[in-house]
């Protein structure tokens, strides 16, 4: 499927008033009469597309938060709150136990992300039954996205929800994909010059397919709930210290270690910390954490997520590694 939004040429310094009034345009003349559904996450990428869709088709944006049970603790509720009372039609689908069922056995990490994209079509598909009119289909696909998942010059790297992992067939009119053409740092901007409150535009990315991609091996909701807890902790004590990661998550490997815990033996999960500097996220640096800072991190963590048993910490930059561990 050929995308019309990657006209939407963003240059090395792009000037954001003028990206948004050439987007709006090519918006209005993509959609011209019909409703646009859009996969409101709370990331920084959707919220973006949703401020210029408002603004492009007012009173035509359709809003659905799927919630495949794959967000950070308490993440579902914040983005509801965040959304519900906005000038968008907003309606959340609680679809955990459907998505679990679906990765069930599934340990491939591409398997993973073309699984939970199928499944976001098909809640999609059956979310808007009942909605009058045709309808285009908005993500929030920047160039990092498009790049990883492959072009004409370079090969796979891994596969986004919103690139590879969406079916041939879809019961959507076609895509509106208005940053296409946007490295984060230009969407953050956007955001900002679209008046979009700082807690939405800075926020750290966090990736479609959530969780999934940051548990290796099998899905359960078991592992999910412990990796809840620690990356929480971790991003807690990271955001009360002086330093500025700009993304920055724990990852539950799949791998035990035999630990201590109340003086008696455990064989718990080890744990990986990750934080990385970039500008665009094409390409990444870790940050130096010190290690008195690392030492009550894994404390806290291995205290009160009794289930991990070992913290370790990944300084592995981006290439030869990716941002996310899967």
């Amino acid at each position: 499927m050929s995308n019309r939004y990657d006209a939407l040429k963003a240059g090395d310094e792009p000037d954001i008033a003028l990206f948004e009034s050439r987007a709006i345009e090519v918006i209005q003349n993509h959609v011209g009469s019909d409703n646009v559904l859009l996969a409101l996450s709370g990331g920084v990428d959707s919220s973006v597309v949703a401020a210029l869709l408002a603004k492009a088709v007012p009173g035509k944006l359709h809003c659905i938060f799927v919630d495949h049970g794959l967000m950070r603790k308490d993440e579902g509720d914040m983005v509801e709150a965040a959304f519900c009372n906005r000038d968008l039609k907003f309606v959340r689908i609680n679809a955990e136990e459907r998505f679990l069922a679906k990765l069930h056995g599934v340990t491939d990490p591409e398997k993973k992300r073309i699984v939970i994209g199928e499944e976001f079509i098909r809640v999609f598909e059956e979310g808007i039954k009942n909605l009058p009119g045709d309808y285009y289909l908005a993500q929030g696909t920047i160039l990092a996205d498009v790049i990883e998942s492959g072009t004409k010059k370079s090969k796979v790297i891994k596969s986004h929800h919103n690139v590879g992992g969406l079916p041939d067939t879809m019961d959507f009119k076609g895509l509106v994909e208005p940053l296409r053409a946007l490295r984060k740092c230009d969407v953050r901007a956007l955001g900002h010059h679209l008046g979009l409150p700082a807690v939405l535009t800075e926020r750290q990315p966090f990736p479609g397919p959530g969780l999934a991609v940051r548990c290796i091996g099998e899905i359960t909701k078991n592992k999910l709930d412990i990796l809840r807890e620690a990356d929480a902790i971790f991003r807690e004590e990271i955001d009360a210290s002086d330093f500025n990661p700009d993304q920055y998550f724990a990852a539950l490997t799949n791998m035990r270690s035999v630990g201590i815990f109340n003086n008696a033996r455990t064989y718990g999960y080890i744990l990986a910390l990750r934080a990385v500097k970039s500008k665009d996220f094409i390409t990444a640096e870790y940050i130096h954490l010190p290690h008195d800072l690392l030492m009550k991190i894994s404390d806290r963590i291995t205290s009160e997520v009794p289930e991990i048993s070992r913290i370790v910490y990944d300084i592995t930059n981006k290439p030869p590694g990716t941002v996310e561990f899967e």
